[in-house]
């Protein structure tokens, strides 16, 4: 789908503008040009791209591949700008997806491609059709509405992560398993992921903010910076999220050592209370115990009566004493 977004003071806002007057909109200097190419094939996109706009080959080649990080360059008349939108989706899945996005920032034009739908980039086209004041100020003011929907989309992300931290803690102390282990390191996978994005992400805005380039108003930086302020945040909330799991990573292993503990514990109460009654139960099984012997008295109903009583207070007396000793 290619969408076009053209305005003017002549002929005002036209979010419907026709591709085969695009080069009449570029040789407006006063107006401002968005074309957003999404899930376009490259056979459709190059030749707009190198044709109508005349960006440099190298340019076109790494918008299309949709395999970069983060970054800007500096083609002297427009600057080439890589971004990542994320989205993480808790439950099995657990991974962190991000799309690419390809942006062109001319002195009165701005040209983006994506492979996937951006809510970040609807949301600005339709705030664009909304209020003119997107559109009023210049093509860099636009870059800066759409860097700025774009990491605020981030903060949703953040808030799944957190909550799904949250959730494996609670899991951790009530119902431990292998499950719990497998959540921890899918999220901390998609922590790491996520910090790549930021981190080069954070570079970028910081370059806009303070480098001087020729396409972006110097009164516009401060803008930039903002969204800068921005990216920092997110990326101390990030470590803070990776310390979490970490730690988490740890109270699990440390739940499941004493829950096996407990369970060594039990059982080896229960053998040793069990231990008198094998004596006592293999003491008179011995075959010795016979009617002909002369201690055939040991075979008389008392002294069963007796024996009983004995196989009771044993465990008994042996509980109270390990519990008197703290042992239970």
């Amino acid at each position: 789908m290619i969408r076009i977004l053209f305005t003017s003071r002549r002929t005002g806002l036209q979010p419907d503008y026709p591709l085969d007057k695009l080069g009449r909109a570029l040789t407006d200097s006063k107006g401002l040009l968005w074309v957003d190419f999404c899930d376009e094939p490259n056979e459709t996109c190059e030749p707009i791209l190198r044709q109508v706009f005349g960006f440099h080959p190298l340019a076109v080649e790494d918008a299309l591949q949709q395999t970069h990080v983060p970054k800007v360059d500096d083609w002297g008349d427009y600057l080439y700008i890589v971004l990542d939108a994320l989205d993480f989706q808790s439950g099995s899945d657990g991974a962190l997806h991000y799309n690419e996005l390809d942006i062109f920032l001319g002195a009165n034009y701005v040209v983006t491609h994506h492979d996937e739908p951006l809510p970040a980039l609807d949301q600005v086209w339709d705030s664009c059709q909304r209020d003119a004041r997107h559109t009023s100020n210049g093509a860099d003011h636009l870059l800066y509405r759409i860097v700025d929907y774009l990491v605020a989309a981030y903060m949703p992300v953040v808030e799944k992560m957190d909550l799904e931290i949250d959730g494996i803690e609670d899991q951790i102390f009530a119902t431990p398993s292998s499950s719990t282990v497998e959540k921890l390191f899918k999220l901390k996978r998609a922590l790491l992921s996520m910090r790549r994005v930021i981190t080069p992400q954070r570079e970028v805005l910081n370059k806009l903010a303070r480098d001087d380039y020729r396409i972006i108003d110097p009164r516009d930086r401060v803008f930039f910076r903002d969204v800068y302020d921005h990216l920092v945040r997110l990326h101390d909330l990030n470590e803070s999220m990776r310390d979490l799991v970490g730690g988490a990573l740890d109270t699990y292993l440390s739940v499941v050592n004493n829950r096996m503990n407990e369970v060594m514990k039990t059982l080896t109460i229960i053998t040793t209370l069990f231990m008198p009654l094998s004596f006592v139960a293999g003491f008179f099984g011995m075959n010795f115990f016979l009617p002909d012997v002369p201690i055939s008295e040991w075979m008389t109903r008392p002294v069963f009566y007796l024996v009983l009583i004995v196989m009771v207070a044993l465990p008994l007396l042996m509980y109270l004493w390990m519990r008197r000793r703290t042992w239970v």
